[in-house]
């Protein structure tokens, strides 16, 4: 088992006040990785990673339970993408631009996608996978995701 140690860290200095930032999130009893660049062909979604109840239930799933820290990052210099947060019946999509990335926490009962602007936070989901969609350019992506 490790730690995994997350830093986030903003500098920008703007008319001689410091306004930057670091943030270190830890995060114990790690026991898997899974760190996978894919290049995703223009004008198609590409699933990057999939979830399920456990690991054993299908080629390629990872346990929702289990991870603890989801990471997706845009390795293009010049072109964004699109990311779909996709649970069992709902989703949610982002775009990243060029080198931007996209935290998530644990796949398990992470998300809830509504059709209106008032926010019920009602009962929230599990992430049952990950798809890219680069639009009419070639677009490589980095998913890194730490479990239990």
């Amino acid at each position: 088992m490790a730690t995994l140690k997350v830093k986030i860290q903003e500098d920008i200095i703007l008319d001689n006040q410091n306004y930057g930032s670091k943030r270190t999130l830890e995060i114990s009893n790690i026991t898997d990785i899974y760190k996978r660049i894919v290049t995703c062909p223009a004008s198609n979604t590409t699933t990057v990673v999939t979830f399920a109840d456990n690991v054993y239930d299908a080629n390629s799933n990872l346990d929702a339970q289990n991870s603890k820290y989801i990471r997706i990052t845009n390795l293009d210099s010049s072109n964004s993408v699109e990311i779909a947060v996709v649970g069992a019946a709902t989703l949610y999509q982002v775009t990243l631009a060029a080198g931007q990335s996209h935290v998530l926490g644990s796949a398990d009962g992470l998300m809830l996608a509504e059709a209106d602007t008032s926010p019920s936070f009602g009962t929230m989901a599990d992430i049952s996978s990950l798809q890219v969609n680069p639009g009419s350019n070639a677009v490589s992506v980095e998913v890194f995701i730490a479990s239990a």
